[in-house]
């Protein structure tokens, strides 16, 4: 028997994917959606509530109500400051429970999955439990290809990841002719694409890489590229992608390579 799936969904493409796979598949469904953090007017054709940020208990209730045995976690959620979290009595519960234990957004997110999943009972799910394999195989999947100097950018922009990865610290990373214009943290991958394209250099355009972090929670934020990753990373000037063959989720994989070929830039997976 197919279990209803939760999906509580943060912004970006993937909940929406995630949605018409369930639909697809005729697996039944219910979205929380973050208030101020999922798009809720392209979600709001399935079955959802509309939650903010710090109503766990509400978000608890609603998917016991529906019946939800599995949970997925899906797009990207800015972390809020206690002031704007507002959190309920469940989340101050969480809360109680982490301490001062918490580091960076994977950790805390792994927190999140195990409190829903060990206190109340919940499975939750990777991604690629709904969507099918999330792994690619290594080389270029587009037209364009990286040339040696962009693949030195790619490999130093390798070291930098591996380097703070350990710390908890952003799964992206841009770099040109060897120089880092930016390390995602707290603000995400869209706005460092927006930064960097404002920090580069003449010649040769950057290259954004993105890699899981070491022993990342398959279960929770996973990186995540798809066509408006592409678009932006054009309109910023940019030369290409790289991203890890076997821990990166592509939203429509054939939508994101064709827009990356009429762009012009490569889209590459490497083994890192």
């Amino acid at each position: 028997m197919v279990t209803k799936l939760g999906i509580i969904a943060g912004g970006g493409d993937l909940p929406l994917r995630i949605c018409e796979e369930c639909e697809e598949s005729g697996r039944p469904f219910f979205v929380v959606a973050i208030e101020h953090q999922a798009d809720i007017d392209r979600l709001s054709r399935f079955p959802h509530a509309v939650i903010r940020i710090g109503a766990a208990g509400k978000a608890l209730k609603l998917f016991k109500k529906e019946g939800v045995r599995d949970l997925v976690m899906a797009g990207k959620v800015s972390r809020p400051s206690l002031a704007q979290l507002r959190p309920d009595a469940e989340a101050l519960k969480f809360f109680a429970t982490v301490g001062k234990g918490a580091g960076g957004d994977d950790d805390l997110l792994t927190r999140v999955a195990n409190y829903f999943q060990d206190k109340h009972g919940f499975n939750v799910i990777p991604i690629g439990e709904v969507l099918g394999p999330t792994g690619v195989a290594a080389g270029s999947l587009t037209t364009t290809k990286p040339d040696a100097a962009q693949q030195a950018d790619i490999d130093r922009g390798l070291f930098v990841l591996k380097t703070l990865g350990p710390a908890d610290v952003g799964q992206a990373v841009v770099v040109q002719e060897g120089i880092v214009l930016g390390v995602e943290a707290i603000e995400g991958t869209d706005a460092l694409i927006e930064r960097c394209g404002n920090l580069k250099r003449p010649g040769p355009g950057p290259v954004l890489i993105k890699i899981a972090k070491p022993g990342q929670d398959s279960r929770v934020d996973l990186p995540t590229i798809g066509e408006q990753t592409v678009e932006r990373v054009s309109a910023a000037g940019f030369s290409g992608i790289a991203i890890e063959t076997d821990r990166t989720i592509i939203v429509d994989q054939a939508r994101t390579v064709a827009a990356a070929d009429r762009a012009g830039i490569f889209l590459t997976a490497i083994d890192p």
